[in-house]
């Protein structure tokens, strides 16, 4: 399986997003900004945490239009997985691969440590390799990681079982306490806390390393 990890002037995660899916199996290739194409036979797209542009205009504003993204649209349209983390996540849903906005946190400050998050579903590929209702730990580093979305938009969320992960104590004033969601064919996921940052427990947990096993294996069955 192949995975493509973006990166753009302010990335400061696109290396561990790398060595996570590597560590999974992956084969990965680097993609810049301004490339126009995927590299041929791209399973799975990487949107690396950071502040993509400085966060300039709105946190993945700028990013959402360069070159790379119409590729990644693309990629989405025709059944192509996309992971989105922290940046990503603010990337994707300016590119309206996924509802919602990402906006200031509740307390107007940057927040960086280990949360608790709860699994609310197993049904997607990034998923299935954990059990529902697990409680996992996983850092977040973010100044913009509070997930709006409107009423009719949480709905849907909830009747379709499209949300992925929340707080077990929200740290950030995240409508109903999301921390990720997924798209509606359930191949995009975007999340705020950072599970390339615990895959390896020389480097302070694994309890993200599943998240990359079941993307894999996932895949795999396709």
């Amino acid at each position: 399986m192949k995975a493509a990890v973006v990166t753009f002037p302010g990335s400061n995660c696109d290396r561990d997003l790398a060595v996570a899916f590597e560590s999974a199996g992956f084969e990965v290739s680097r993609v810049w900004h301004k490339d126009s194409t995927l590299p041929a036979g791209t399973d799975v797209v990487g949107v690396p945490g950071g502040f993509s542009f400085g966060d300039y205009l709105r946190c993945g504003a700028i990013a959402a239009q360069s070159p790379i993204a119409a590729a990644i649209r693309s990629h989405a349209s025709r059944g192509g997985y996309v992971l989105g983390v922290c940046n990503g996540f603010q990337v994707l849903t300016e590119m309206q691969l996924l509802p919602g906005a990402l906006m200031r946190n509740a307390g107007l400050k940057f927040i960086c440590k280990t949360v608790g998050l709860n699994v609310i579903t197993t049904d997607s590929a990034f998923t299935s390799a954990y059990a529902k209702g697990q409680q996992i730990a996983v850092p977040v580093a973010h100044h913009d990681g509070n997930y709006t979305i409107d009423a009719e938009g949480l709905a849907a969320l909830r009747a379709e079982d499209r949300i992925a992960f929340t707080y077990t104590q929200n740290p950030n004033g995240a409508a109903a306490d999301i921390a990720g969601v997924l798209s509606a064919n359930r191949r995009v996921l975007g999340m705020m806390p950072h599970p390339e940052r615990v895959v390896d427990a020389r480097a302070g947990g694994t309890d993200g390393a599943a998240l990359f096993a079941s993307l894999m294996g996932g895949m795999a069955l396709v």
